[in-house]
């Protein structure tokens, strides 16, 4: 039995009049024995919300920050049900909805809806729905609770496809779309076209201007078809926050941008997310399932706190990838890390495909470089610098052996990568 305010007051009210007009104990009892009597009957008379039926309906995917909607369809075969309802889930599903105000007379159903903002990625789950019955005095009901299972998958924001259109531009020049062409090592016979003055005079095909009289270009195109594998470093180096985010978050945006523009190119891509386990796997999925199969695959990956295992890294890739490829590592620049584990198994690697090594920096580190306004500061500062040298010599240590190295803030690591990758794929590397 639920007892609301109502009864609260009704009690508190009987107990104040034979306070005033017999003061005794007896009066006292004769009144609370009234009231709950009054509240027992008032509770026998409310709808039983364990005879209510319940089924769901709605999102079972957002990006993380966006509004899903959940539906809950109630439906009542007794006596009617008045009351609320309180669709429970995880805080960190972020409910706006306050609990349901409910008036359910027998043999209707009702729909209601609520909104979740999730705060963080991964699947969330509902709770329960626990509903209480009022009866017709108000004075005290009934409560139950039912287990209605559903699950809304928080899918990673993708806040870098704003840099997609400028990108695909880019590649639209590569590609051959438009007059800005120029050959490389990578690429293949397109088709011919007349001279244009500034125009790079290598190009030109002499039988073909012999022939026609007047000068003529090859025009080229990157080759397509290639093999671009992302590998995202779930390890301890992932964990630590930069900005408002972990790096792992602001490494999954850059992994999306740059699958989305290598599956525009052509390339086929594959994802591997690991630090001392395989944490997400997408091998060569179709070209139009490339993103969603990503974002499911990355949603519920989360920062270990463990050392990555690199040779695990190395041995994936190499199973995974047959001819000359793309291997993009997402990992962080931490010099003991990347000097023990690393570059003793890197190797294979470089030999077989391309490297490239993307790191998120923490722009807080130059800000503590460049602030000595007291003594603490200084300290600082000179720590910020001893950091900063130490990851410029571990890119230089990683440029030599042959790996090319981004080292970007986290609003700016995403359209790095998609740079460093239309560069490569111009000068014909992939």
């Amino acid at each position: 039995m639920v007892l609301t305010g109502r009864a609260a007051l009704l009690a508190a009210a009987g107990v104040v009049f034979v306070a005033l007009a017999m003061p005794s104990w007896a009066g006292v009892g004769l009144v609370v024995a009234v009231v709950l009597l009054v509240c027992v009957v008032d509770m026998l008379l409310a709808g039983s919300p364990r005879r209510l039926q319940f089924s769901r309906d709605g999102d079972n995917a957002v990006r993380l920050g966006e509004q899903a909607v959940v539906q809950l369809l109630v439906t009542n075969p007794g006596r009617r049900v008045r009351g609320l309802l309180r669709d429970a889930w995880p805080p960190s599903a972020g409910v706006l909805d306050p609990p349901h105000k409910l008036d359910l007379p027998s043999g209707e159903r009702r729909r209601l809806v609520t909104h979740l903002v999730p705060t963080r990625r991964g699947d969330r789950q509902a709770v329960r729905v626990t509903v209480r019955s009022i009866g017709p005095l108000g004075f005290a009901g009934r409560q139950g609770s039912h287990e209605v299972p559903w699950t809304v998958r928080a899918l990673p924001p993708f806040n870098s496809r704003k840099h997609l259109p400028s990108r695909l531009a880019r590649l639209r020049e590569l590609d051959g779309r438009t007059a800005l062409l120029v050959r490389g090592q990578g690429t293949e016979f397109d088709s011919l076209r007349d001279y244009v003055p500034g125009d790079d005079v290598r190009s030109i095909d002499w039988r073909a201007t012999a022939r026609r009289g007047n000068v003529v270009l090859r025009t080229w195109r990157p080759e397509r078809d290639r093999q671009v594998a992302i590998v995202i470093d779930s390890g301890r180096l992932s964990a630590g926050r930069v900005g408002d985010a972990p790096r792992l978050d602001h490494a999954m945006d850059a992994a999306l941008l740059l699958a989305a523009l290598a599956t525009r190119a052509g390339d086929r891509v594959s994802l591997l997310a690991c630090d001392s386990a395989v944490r997400a796997d997408v091998r060569r999925p179709a070209p139009e399932d490339v993103l969603p199969s990503f974002v499911n695959a990355l949603a519920n990956v989360e920062a270990e706190l463990v050392q990555t295992d690199f040779r695990i890294v190395v041995s994936q890739v190499l199973e995974r990838l047959g001819q000359r490829s793309l291997v993009v590592l997402l990992t962080g620049l931490d010099p003991a890390a990347i000097e023990e584990s690393l570059l003793p198994v890197i190797g294979p690697l470089l030999r077989r495909h391309v490297v490239l090594l993307a790191s998120v920096a923490d722009p807080h580190l130059a800000e503590l470089e460049a602030t000595r306004t007291d003594l603490l500061e200084v300290y600082s500062a000179a720590s910020a610098a001893r950091t900063r040298l130490d990851r410029d010599r571990l890119t230089a240590t990683l440029t030599r052996a042959g790996v090319t190295v981004i080292d970007e803030p986290p609003t700016q690591i995403a359209p790095a990568l998609a740079d460093t990758y239309l560069s490569l794929k111009k000068a014909g590397r992939l």
